[in-house]
């Protein structure tokens, strides 16, 4: 069931034609728009990134996937049959929550560094100018939240602090295959899950797979679909906000 209409649904009672709605193949009029946005999402292609706003938003967007979904694959994993029932409970939703802004900093990093490697060699005689451009705008995209709630507010000026010292040592070292970008994150991720150590196991190197592989994905979309010419151009003249 999506949006409220099945797609295997097509009868409809007769009386419905009675009541005055217009219906096609047993779907209403109203319940074959809510389809055809529902095909529309599934099939359109994303939108081309040629901007710095369209950019931080695929930033932004990416690291919170990259972070939220190992965290909650991991833990219904771990709980097994017991999944659903961890997840009705209010202090384990809370653990989850904390866990899943403590990892966004991460996210933020991995995914900073997997574009600024996808830009580099669009960036011309300036590649630290790039490089510094770009960091601001994953600083601007940290920004956009507020304290979230439970962690106290040195914890999250630290996690700031510490994502804009990683950004400024991107630059610093030859751009990395996205594979290889989790090396000296992965293990910090994996000590954010919201499961007791003792029941972790040797979980880790799943974990570090996990990222390198949704890295790799992640980088295929965004050379696919960015203009990285275009986004260059735009960094090397980037002043401010996106």
């Amino acid at each position: 069931m999506w949006l409220g209409v099945s797609l295997l649904d097509f009868g409809r009672d007769s009386a419905d034609l009675n009541r005055g709605n217009c219906y096609f193949g047993g779907k209403s009029a109203d319940e074959i728009g809510r389809l055809m946005s529902l095909y529309d999402k599934i099939f359109r292609k994303p939108a081309p990134i040629r901007d710095l706003a369209a950019l931080a938003d695929f930033i932004d967007q990416q690291a919170a996937f990259l972070v939220q979904k190992g965290i909650y694959e991991y833990s219904r994993a771990r709980a097994g049959h017991y999944a659903k029932v961890l997840f009705r409970e209010q202090t384990f939703l809370e653990a989850v929550e904390q866990s899943r802004w403590r990892a966004y900093p991460l996210g933020l990093a991995m995914i900073g560094e997997l574009v600024e490697g996808v830009l580099r060699p669009h960036a011309l005689d300036e590649p630290q100018r790039s490089a510094n451009s770009l960091a601001v705008i994953v600083l601007s995209v940290f920004d956009r939240y507020p304290l979230p709630t439970g962690l106290e507010e040195g914890m999250w000026r630290g996690a700031r602090n510490e994502l804009a010292l990683r950004l400024d040592r991107i630059g610093l070292h030859p751009a990395k295959p996205a594979m290889d970008i989790p090396e000296p994150l992965a293990k910090t991720y994996f000590d954010l899950m919201p499961i007791h150590k003792s029941l972790r196991g040797s979980d880790f190197p799943t974990i570090k797979s996990y990222l390198r592989v949704t890295l790799c994905n992640i980088h295929d979309e965004l050379t696919q679909r960015m203009d990285a010419e275009a986004v260059s151009d735009l960094l090397r003249r980037h002043t401010g906000q996106p």
